[in-house]
């Protein structure tokens, strides 16, 4: 019954995220006005904002005027819903699963943000940095790991700038950083910080000829993190191969 909650929790958030995906970049309210069509401007019906079934029950487009509703929508509230119960698998917990879930809901919703704008609001990157205090009963210890991993994090972002003679990384990457440590602890969390520079590799080899684009690389942070959250016993396998 758990994992039903879960899924529907999910799916709700999702279609809250879809609404924070697209007004907060714009500075628009995200309550304000209602759900509606982008094209005629007419206000929805509730029954065509259930999330993902009412995609599907309307083919992808507006009841009004038949414009095609982008493909995001359902999707976002898919994943959205996986990444709840997955969290609340990995948890076995409750109140626990509903914090690691919104704290992973925020970061993918800021992925997207930093994928097509560029930038990463500083109201969802706070909420995930306060979750993940919460992520566990050590309260004291992760708020501690979140300052190590901050001023760790700002120590090598000046350090590669120096080098390089531009910024290497936003402020939003060091406090999501932060969040890293808060929710996975110093090990794993130098550990996702490595992969996260790994899966970027291949992206940043293609694109470091422009002058003009800049990485994101938020996307690259909120997959490692995922990563090894979810498989830090493979993690170790890795880790003992390696120094062995």
């Amino acid at each position: 019954m758990d994992i039903v909650t879960f899924a529907l929790l999910g799916l709700a958030v999702g279609s809250f995220l879809n609404v924070v995906i697209i007004r907060l970049p714009k500075g628009e309210n995200i309550a304000f006005p209602s759900s509606h069509c982008v094209k005629c401007n007419r206000a929805l019906k509730w029954y065509h904002n259930i999330p993902l079934f009412s995609w599907l029950f309307l083919k992808g487009k507006c009841a009004f005027c038949g414009e095609k509703i982008s493909i995001q929508y359902p999707l976002v509230e898919f994943f959205t819903m996986l990444l709840f119960i997955v969290s609340y698998l990995k948890m076995g917990n409750f109140i626990y699963g509903i914090v690691v879930a919104l704290l992973f809901s925020s970061f993918f919703a800021m992925s997207l943000i930093d994928l097509k704008y560029k930038v990463a609001p500083d109201s969802l990157n706070l909420l995930a940095l306060y979750l993940s205090i919460f992520t566990s009963f050590s309260f004291l210890n992760n708020f501690v790991n979140i300052l190590l991993f901050i001023g760790g994090f700002y120590l090598l972002s000046v350090t590669v700038s120096l080098f390089i003679g531009k910024d290497a990384l936003g402020e939003a990457d060091i406090i999501v950083a932060g969040t890293i440590g808060g929710l996975l602890g110093l090990k794993y969390g130098v550990v996702a910080i490595f992969l996260s520079a790994f899966i970027a590799l291949p992206a940043f080899t293609i694109v470091k000829e422009r002058e003009d684009f800049q990485l994101p690389y938020i996307p690259f942070l909120a997959i490692a993190t995922f990563i090894v959250f979810m498989f830090p016993k493979e993690i170790d396998l890795v880790l003992d191969f390696v120094y062995r």
